[in-house]
């Protein structure tokens, strides 16, 4: 094989699918089934509003892949680009928003500010007590159930092998590249990627790259079916805490819901994170604000799933600092769905060519390694 990838999520399917499509003979292991971790516990908010502004550059790729993804997989994964609204209750936040457009503008991401009279007209019984909002005509969602499939089977069409329920039991960098030992047999490649997400650490420290992940869940919800009437994703600007609800309604009616509730630790082994009934009142306060209409609607299902957060809520992406042919991408601390696409593309091109044109300074690992070595003299 010419590169061995760890970790069946969005980030290692699109990798594999990428990387496959550039003509690279691709081996994906998936420790579980693909798509089942942190990506199929995502919300599916597929939102360039509110980056990092050095992640947008990465944003736009995935966003126009995103637009290409039924034609490219060959099949529907439900993206839908109803645009992406926050609303804005307080003035302090319409500062916040007001400046995060302005900086924003200069990196490609044009937003509209709306008033309270066109949030009205435009989208009647959302936020009443609205003074504002911003809104991202081209962003919307996704599903998150069928994307990572979809990649898998696409990378499979174009000759990649994905394994799953392959635990990994040894993994180590030989003179002619890697070996994976696992449950299934032992995998050669001269290259690495490791998008095992929550787990990405783990597979870093092997290398001599420890990484400070921190694994968590968060907690999402799903109502009833109700007649069909919010296009957008609807969040929030707010520096109130617990103030972070949101929402997205699909065409079968039922609103998909998170945010509101503090991300709970997890523990990797299992790593199967837990959603808390008790949580769930001051998640439905905080939709209630954005549509009063939830107010007696019933949750007819709750989740969670497990997500790997940095300090600085930046990804880890890049070539490996200690490891010739080694790769990561992994750590998008809750905010990685969005991007996946465009992690794959960018990936596969960075280890086809050496080179990509998305900038990835601040993601890079030894970032980590800066901190503490400075740490240690201090």
């Amino acid at each position: 094989m010419d590169v061995i990838v760890l970790g069946g999520g969005l980030m290692g399917t699109a990798s594999a699918y990428f990387l496959a499509r550039r003509g690279l003979r691709v081996t994906l292991l998936e420790r579980g089934r693909v798509g089942t971790g942190a990506t199929v516990a995502s919300f599916g908010n597929i939102r360039r509003t509110g980056r990092h502004l050095t992640q947008l550059p990465l944003a736009h790729r995935s966003r126009a892949l995103w637009g290409e993804a039924a034609r490219m997989l060959g099949r529907d994964v439900e993206f839908r680009a109803t645009g992406h609204l926050r609303l804005i209750f307080e003035e302090d936040a319409l500062a916040d928003m007001r400046a995060y457009a302005e900086a924003a503008r200069p990196w490609g991401l044009e937003l509209e500010e709306l008033g309270a009279n066109e949030i009205r007209a435009r989208f009647p019984g959302l936020g009443p007590g609205a003074i504002a909002a911003s809104f991202s005509p081209q962003d919307g969602s996704g599903n998150p159930r069928l994307i990572a499939p979809a990649f898998a089977d696409a990378a499979r069409r174009l000759g990649a092998s994905i394994v799953e329920d392959c635990a990994v039991t040894d993994l180590k960098a030989t003179a002619a590249g890697f070996r994976v030992t696992t449950a299934k047999g032992v995998f050669e490649a001269d290259r690495l990627l490791n998008t095992a997400g929550a787990w990405g650490a783990a597979i870093a420290a092997r290398f001599g790259e420890p990484v400070p992940l921190t694994p968590r869940g968060p907690q999402m919800g799903v109502t009833e079916p109700l007649p069909h009437r919010v296009l957008p994703v609807v969040g929030i600007w707010s520096r109130q805490h617990g103030a972070d609800g949101y929402f997205r309604q699909v065409e079968r009616g039922n609103i998909v819901f998170g945010g509101a509730a503090e991300r709970v630790a997890v523990d990797l082994e299992p790593g199967h994170a837990k959603a808390d009934p008790a949580r769930l009142p001051a998640q439905l306060r905080a939709l209630v604000r954005l549509l009063p209409a939830l107010a007696n609607v019933a949750v007819i299902r709750t989740w969670s799933g497990c997500e790997g957060y940095l300090a600085d809520m930046l990804p880890v992406m890049g070539p490996s600092a200690t490891t010739p042919g080694l790769f990561h991408a992994f750590g998008f601390s809750g905010h990685g769905f969005q991007l996946g696409p465009g992690v794959g593309d960018t990936m596969a091109e960075l280890i086809a060519t050496g080179t990509t044109e998305i900038p990835l300074h601040d993601f890079r690992i030894e970032r980590f390694a800066a901190a503490s070595g400075t740490a240690a003299q201090g």
